[in-house]
């Protein structure tokens, strides 16, 4: 705050010995104005500060009635000039509308979201929404104790998993609307919050519709993959911040298109892999990077997930009532309603998804690559199929291998469905493989085991400690972490507080992407980091792009 107030003072001193009206020293008066002032500040104070700005732009009027004339007495003048008369008379409104003297009641009765809210109505009525850029006005910035309203897209599985963490562990959220195509899903997840929070929130069928509401600070997206680049750039475009469900997107395209609009509205931002949040990975990292485990070729990351079967064909049918499958579909090509590829097993089907290599490999990948300080492969080759049920509906491999090769180490994607017993004994993880020894991590904790090595006696022995294993604390919900984490950086106005920001995410997405790719052209595909495309490959580089249907278009960059 003192630094924001003395580079106001410094503003505002230049101001007057230039008695030139800029931009600069506006959003710095603004910002000072909206976002610093105490909640419960004296009407003297507020009276002040108007007569300062009216004094400091009334010299500016006067100035530049007499100096800018030319000998025609012609005004040349400014997009701000014009609207300097506005100014001297603009900001006593903004102030006396909302503290009118007359009101019996303390000053600073409103919250900070009126004081926000209609200094904008008054700015905008008194003409001085084109004058000034206004920063505070159009974003809220959320105090400790403020409610941080919430919307939810998509609300059956992530979605309510994401919504239901933040509602039962952070008390300042609170969520105000649900959208989803499917009305039986609505009404749901309706009674869900009104239970957890004893109030309904608005329902809509078309997101577009929730994204017009002025209150809502931030949404949540849980739908399909096919459809999260579209509504995360509109949710940004209108506004709000956005937690994303990973994986950030369904193509390498559309994660570059929304890495341009994250860093183009500068709102916060998190994508959905929650492991970042999580204590014990943070640990594992640290003793990583003791460099015990020597010099580390290799990591291997898998899933093997036996609780997910094999999808049986169904025939095609009508949508189930309620349901708004054009909107479901959105960009993806047209189709007949089949109910593999609706609610969950929707990822078995590239239209909408990458299968397990996109599901469960960015969570995977990410920490294998966020350990390993990599942030692109030189070159990725895949091998796999459908090898356990070829026969059954799902067009996505149910077992692959993908090898990437980074600066220094490679790294092993494997995944398999229907099975459990993965590499070390576990369905899912990543080894760190060294020459003093390895690490694994998973969700339940992390060991070290040691590489062995015989003394000058014979004896076998450990090159290194073995430490006991470190297991994960039960209690701790890390997506409720995650979601801590994401009010935290609301709330401060700082995406480096991010767990999971939009290149974190974004990282993890494309290298799971180019997985699918070596898969799909069958043959090791080489990759141009500068050039963000694969080398003197055509097929694969159009594997790279979006394709959207049924008048829906891809936002640009």
């Amino acid at each position: 705050m003192n630094t924001i107030i003395r580079e106001m003072m410094v503003n505002i001193r230049d101001f007057s010995r230039q008695k030139v009206l800029n931009q600069r020293n506006l959003f710095f008066f603004n910002r000072f104005l909206a976002l610093y002032l105490p909640e419960h500040i004296n009407l003297v104070v507020l009276r002040a500060l108007s007569a300062l700005v009216v004094k400091i732009f009334g010299a500016t009027i006067f100035f530049n009635t007499k100096a800018r004339r030319t000998p025609s007495t012609t005004k040349h003048v400014s997009h701000f000039e014009k609207h300097k008369i506005v100014v001297l008379i603009g900001w006593p409104l903004v102030f006396f509308y909302i503290y009118n003297p007359k009101q019996n009641q303390p000053a600073m009765r409103h919250s900070r979201r009126q004081f926000l809210s209609q200094s904008a109505a008054v700015a905008a009525g008194a003409g001085l929404a084109t004058l000034f850029p206004f920063p505070a006005f159009a974003s809220r910035r959320f105090m400790l104790n403020d409610t941080i309203h919430y919307g939810v897209i998509g609300c059956k599985g992530m979605g309510w998993s994401n919504l239901r963490a933040l509602l039962n562990n952070v008390p300042e959220a609170t969520c105000i609307a649900l959208a989803d195509v499917d009305q039986s899903v609505l009404d749901e997840r309706a009674a869900d919050v009104e239970k957890l929070r004893g109030k309904k929130p608005k329902l809509f069928k078309d997101y577009r519709k929730m994204l017009e509401m002025k209150e809502l600070d931030a949404v949540i997206i849980g739908t399909p993959d096919h459809w999260h680049c579209l509504m995360f750039c509109d949710a940004l475009s209108a506004g709000k911040h956005v937690y994303c469900e990973k994986p950030l997107a369904n193509s390498i395209e559309e994660c570059n298109v929304m890495m341009a609009a994250a860093k183009r509205h500068g709102k916060m931002v998190q994508i959905g892999q929650w492991q970042r949040s999580g204590s014990h990975y943070q640990q594992a990292h640290e003793f990583l990077k003791t460099g015990q485990l020597g010099n580390i070729r290799l990591v291997k990351c898998w899933a093997y997930q036996g609780w997910m079967k094999s999808v049986p064909p169904k025939p095609d049918g009508a949508p189930p009532a309620g349901v708004d499958y054009d909107m479901w579909l959105g960009p993806a090509p047209k189709r007949p309603f089949n109910p593999n590829r609706f609610h969950f097993t929707f990822r078995w089907f590239w239209d909408y998804a990458g299968g397990l290599m996109t599901d469960w490999g960015v969570h995977e990948i990410d920490i294998a690559l966020f350990f390993m300080g990599a942030t692109a492969p030189k070159s990725v080759m895949a091998s796999g199929g459908k090898l356990a049920y070829p026969d059954d509906a799902s067009e996505t491999p149910d077992t692959l291998q993908a090898v990437f090769e980074y600066d220094g180490f490679n790294m092993l994607w494997e995944h398999a469905l229907g099975i459990d017993n993965g590499p070390y004994g576990r369905t899912e993880g990543i080894a760190f493989i060294g020459n003093q020894g390895t690490l694994v991590v998973n969700r339940q904790g992390w060991e070290v085991i040691p590489e062995t090595q015989r003394n000058n006696k014979g004896v076998v022995e450990y090159k290194i400690a073995d430490l006991p294993d470190q297991r994960k604390d039960a209690q701790v919900d890390y997506l409720a972490e995650h979601h801590k984490n994401f009010v935290n950086a609301m709330q401060a106005n700082d995406a480096s507080l991010l767990k999971c920001g939009i290149e974190t995410g974004a990282v993890a997405a494309i290298n799971a992407h180019m997985g699918n790719v070596a898969f799909k052209t069958g043959r090791k595909v080489y990759w141009d980091a500068a050039g963000g495309q694969f080398k003197n490959d055509a097929a694969a580089n159009e594997l790279i792009k979006a394709h959207y249907q049924n008048g829906w278009v891809l936002p640009g960059l």
